[in-house]
């Protein structure tokens, strides 16, 4: 029971503070900070109890009752360079850090059976400029956030092999802010008028994963995460001279359809001596699934903002070592393929591909661990030369922007959790 209060109480926690991060599309693997740490390679290893965020089969590796809790911060930043019919012009995204909990519990039942729950962030996004930026009518602020709860039962089948399958109940929120103009209000001279949406919904989805303990040294892991289809539900704000006025600018209910792609994750684990691992993995996301994220709203706007990405994979290595029984030490390395369609880029995701490098450590005392882990990542340049996304390239406007790119985006990511054996 009182590993219950303990893991109940950090999952309010999580709900209560879940945000967002910077990730290729917007996929994050931020579970823990021993995961960070190997670069994600907890697909083969698996043997502790983030091991439900990344392949749950490998709890039947854990025994009794283990609890564990911890928060990332991530802080990204980049400059988009655009170039317009009064020259280049560069803005900054606005210094922002973002914060991702994630709680974790496993309890065996028996020899053959284990329960788990996981709360963690499988997708999330956040940028924000300044109001007057040039881009500002594509939008100034995005705010993504998921928080997926999955209670998991896994089953040792044998010594050899774990299989383990559980259900993702998934909240979304989702905030955008931008501004609009048109030849009706340049006329009237009314400025620029903001709109905020807001919206936020359910979606179900399912994790399966498998874990075979080849022999003392070797071992794999397979996990699939199932795509989750939420309809948001929400509202429109506007605000400016002409807000209210007329009907297009009234505030008004909205709602729309957000399709989150599935994955599978494949790691490899070699461990030649009791205080030596290494892991080699691959995640193939589906982000051909993500086409559109379109927003209606019952005063008859719509805002429909093509997609069409294309399927991504992250190739990951990592190694571990222990110098003392009690003191280890981490290191990863993860290259992830773009997948937006440059046709259609906007400034909600400026990013086509990452690159990251992985340190932690932890340390173990009686039944506490303590881990820490940082990752910096460097983020490929998005172009819009020639995206037809609404608000950049779109005549008229008073940006004027005829195309440009993103550049010198990276991010930061500091990461600490804390475990307990009951």
């Amino acid at each position: 029971m009182k590993a219950l209060r303990v893991v109940g109480l950090w999952v309010a926690l999580v709900l209560g503070v879940a945000s967002s991060a910077m990730a290729e599309g917007f996929a994050l693997t931020e579970w823990s900070a021993r995961g960070l740490g190997l670069a994600s390679g907890m697909v083969g290893r698996a043997d502790d109890v983030s091991a439900i965020a990344y392949n749950a089969a490998g709890i039947t590796q854990l025994p009794g009752v283990q609890v564990m809790g911890g928060m990332a911060l991530v802080a990204p930043m980049g400059t988009l360079s655009l170039d317009t019919d009064n020259g280049k012009q560069e803005t900054t995204t606005k210094p922002a850090v973002w914060a991702a909990p994630h709680a974790y519990a496993s309890w065996q039942l028996n020899d053959s059976l284990w329960l788990g729950l996981g709360v963690f962030s499988r997708f999330g996004l956040g940028n924000s400029y300044d109001q007057n930026w040039t881009g500002r009518y594509n939008l100034y602020s995005v705010n993504l956030q998921t928080v997926s709860a999955v209670p998991t039962l896994a089953w040792k089948i044998n010594d050899m092999f774990s299989v383990s399958a559980g259900l993702e109940i998934m909240n979304v929120n989702l905030t955008t802010e931008q501004k609009l103009t048109s030849p009706v209000i340049a006329a009237l001279r009314a400025g620029d008028q903001d709109i905020e949406v807001q919206a936020s919904g359910w979606g179900v989805g399912g994790h399966f994963g498998l874990h075979a303990r080849l022999n003392d040294e070797w071992s794999v892991g397979l996990a699939y995460k199932t795509q989750v289809t939420v309809n948001a539900y929400g509202d429109a704000k506007h605000d400016g001279k002409l807000a209210g006025k007329t009907p297009e600018l009234t505030n008004c209910d909205a709602h729309g359809t957000v399709q989150l792609p599935d994955s599978l994750a494949l790691g490899v684990a070699y461990k030649p001596l009791d205080n030596l691992s290494f892991e080699v993995g691959a995640v193939w996301t589906r982000w051909s699934t993500y086409n559109s994220l379109n927003i209606y709203m019952d005063n008859g706007n719509q805002s429909i903002s093509h997609k069409n990405w294309q399927d991504g994979w992250n190739f990951n290595a990592s190694v571990e070592y222990k110098p003392l029984d009690w003191w280890s030490l981490r290191a990863g390395f993860w290259y992830e393929t773009p997948v937006i369609n440059e046709d259609h880029s906007d400034f909600m995701v400026p990013s086509n591909g990452r690159t990251a490098l992985t340190l932690g450590t932890g340390v173990e005392w009686n039944d506490f661990t303590i881990d820490f882990a940082y990752c910096h990542m460097w983020i490929n340049p998005t172009n819009y030369d020639d995206t037809d996304a609404s608000g950049i390239r779109t005549p008229g406007l008073a940006s004027g922007i005829t195309g440009g790119n993103s550049k010198d985006t990276v991010a930061n990511i500091y990461m600490l959790s804390f475990g307990y054996k009951f």
